[in-house]
């Protein structure tokens, strides 16, 4: 069972993070967000304590992969909500960093405590227990040390007991955090990245000394042919080349991961595309104005709520259309918008990506249905509301639910959405549209798990760690991406069958990113040596074993997307027979 949130009572919503996180504090209309600090900072704020307590935008990035702040406390005012969060912390994470000074005198005193002492070891901290806050800008590390004795979660509280001197009140910050422990196996242990950087260094010198004796060899042998030769009598004798057998190693992240050596090619059965740079920015805005101007309707007709995303020069709104028959009732909708800041080119390439899947119907799509490009007006894409929004949030989100929610997502609801993703691409390959960018931040779900694919527009800026400048001038998905689209700008079916094996990877990890130690101007290299992204902890075999065959060297050996659906779901009604 895979953690993660689908109850209506206590499951976080997953834009309820980005809504702590992002908006300049405090928000508009948000007074329920900004408590004094009880009665000692409210009674000492005639002094200016001006305490702050957060999490960097570096950590918050390491930690869960949103790009901002996270702020405990800010000049005085505590935020509940981002302490009531039981941050999950990835298992290869060992340490927290956290942010903190005050403006005057500000004593504390700090304490740990862990629900299994078995599993780790009581966290140690690079400052004192107790003292006085700095006045200046500081960062204070929490190490986190797993015993390698058990196989278990790990809930650690931090206490941090705060006093102003003026009044000596006492108020207590807690700080909650999960991590997995794994029970250190000697003999099986996983290699750790020096180690496994040791074996190859091993691997390529003896390489070097193998490849230095055949040369020594080969010289030798035409060494001593050429001396038969001068010392035949025969005019009419002749040299014989030395044929070698050729011989190829490859080096394996998984035993079981494919590797075919053969040329990359794009002769898969699929339609291919070949890529050119700087395409959809060849397309003027007027041109693409001229495209949707048949489903375009006016801005009076739209109301904008609430900001579900942000990004530095879009934004995504949860807003309402008027119906046009029917002007008494109203549409939920998404509504993706472009801010002042954005450039003509950034409002060309919006109105372009969005009508990638325009005109399609099938249930696991979600194409536009209007825009709004008035005169004076910032241009605008309506697409159906989905009310449980982006998939990489949700998934992301379901991380940061309390463990003992009674209605964790399962490995089975998991494996439905990834049966809809290939059912919503197979429709896609029938008609021939290649996706290019399939990924769980181009997805969405409601409340009854039902997903849709839709297209990228946006996606660059508001999931900028996803996408890499490879001296093209060009942000692409690198992490997601085929090696012949890497390396060729070649797209096809197959290279959208690539991307879902990555995104069925994202849904079993909940969200984490793929590649994520991998420099991405290393990532063709490293694709073409055989290295693939290792199995999940909570998937089973059967399962990695589909992704591995999506991540194929030659699009021949990928499967189509039909075969795909037909596999995952004699898994899903597998699964069903042991619940």
């Amino acid at each position: 069972m895979v953690r993660g949130g689908r109850g209506h009572g206590s499951f976080l919503r997953p834009f309820l993070l980005l809504a702590l996180v992002l908006p300049p504090w405090p928000p508009a209309g948000a007074e329920t967000l900004r408590e004094p600090l009880e009665a000692t900072l409210a009674a000492a704020a005639a002094i200016g304590p001006g305490l702050s307590v957060y999490m960097s935008q570096e950590e918050v990035r390491r930690l869960i992969g949103i790009d901002a702040e996270l702020y405990y406390v800010r000049n005085d005012l505590i935020n509940h909500y981002a302490l009531s969060f039981n941050l999950l912390v990835p298992v290869e994470t060992n340490n927290l960093h956290f942010s903190w000074h005050a403006k005057a005198k500000i004593e504390y005193k700090l304490g740990f405590q862990v629900d299994n002492l078995l599993a780790m070891d009581m966290p140690q901290a690079n400052i004192s227990d107790q003292g006085e806050v700095p006045r200046t800008l500081s960062v204070f590390r929490v190490e986190l040390s797993c015993t390698g004795r058990l196989d278990t979660e790990v809930t650690v509280l931090m206490q941090l007991n705060m006093t102003v001197n003026a009044s000596k009140n006492i108020t207590v910050l807690n700080f909650k955090r999960r991590k997995m422990c794994y029970k250190i196996d000697p003999v099986n242990a996983a290699p750790t990245t020096s180690t496994r950087v040791f074996y190859i260094s091993v691997g390529v010198c003896c390489a070097v000394i193998f490849l230095i004796a055949i040369i020594l060899a080969v010289l030798h042998l035409q060494s001593m042919k050429r001396i038969e030769l001068e010392d035949s009598i025969s005019d009419n004798s002749s040299s014989q080349g030395l044929s070698q057998p050729s011989t190829q190693t490859t080096q394996y992240l998984r035993a079981d991961t494919p590797n075919n050596a053969t040329p990359i090619t794009s002769s898969s059965g699929y339609p291919t595309l070949r890529i050119e740079k700087n395409d959809l920015k060849s397309v003027t805005l007027m041109e693409a104005k001229a495209k949707v101007k048949d489903i375009a309707i006016s801005r009076e007709r739209i109301t904008l709520k609430d900001v579900l995303q942000e990004g530095t020069f879009g934004r995504i709104f949860h807003g309402t259309l008027i119906e046009e028959k029917d002007p008494s009732k109203e549409k939920q909708m998404f509504v993706k918008t472009v801010k002042d800041q954005a450039s003509e080119v950034q409002v060309t390439m919006m109105l372009t990506e969005s009508c990638k899947l325009r005109g399609l119907h099938h249930r696991n799509l979600l194409p536009i249905t209007h825009v709004c490009i008035e005169e004076g007006e910032k241009p605008m894409v309506l697409l159906p509301y989905m009310n449980w929004g982006n998939l990489k949030l949700f998934l992301r989100q379901c991380k940061l639910v309390e463990a003992n929610n009674p209605q964790a997502i399962s490995q089975q609801d998991l494996v439905h959405m990834a049966i809809q993703i290939a059912c919503g691409m197979s429709y896609l390959a029938r008609r021939e549209v290649i996706h290019k960018d399939l990924a769980a931040r181009n997805c969405v779900i409601d409340d009854a798990l039902q997903v849709k694919i839709t297209d990228n527009a946006l996606s660059r800026d508001l999931f900028p760690m996803d996408y890499h400048c490879l001296g093209d001038n060009e942000n692409r998905p690198v992490r997601w991406m085929a090696l012949e689209s890497l390396v060729n700008n070649e797209f096809s079916g197959a290279s959208d069958v690539w991307s879902f094996g990555v995104t069925l990877w994202e849904l079993m990890t909940l969200g984490q990113t793929p590649y994520v130690d991998i420099d991405p101007f290393e990532m063709a290299a490293y694709l073409k040596d055989g290295y693939r992204i290792a199995q999940p902890i909570n998937c089973p075999d059967e399962l990695f074993a589909v992704m591995a065959c999506c991540w194929a060297l030659d699009p021949e050996e990928r499967p189509k997307f039909q075969q795909l659906v037909q596999c995952l779901t004699e898994f899903h009604a597998a699964l069903g027979a042991y619940v």
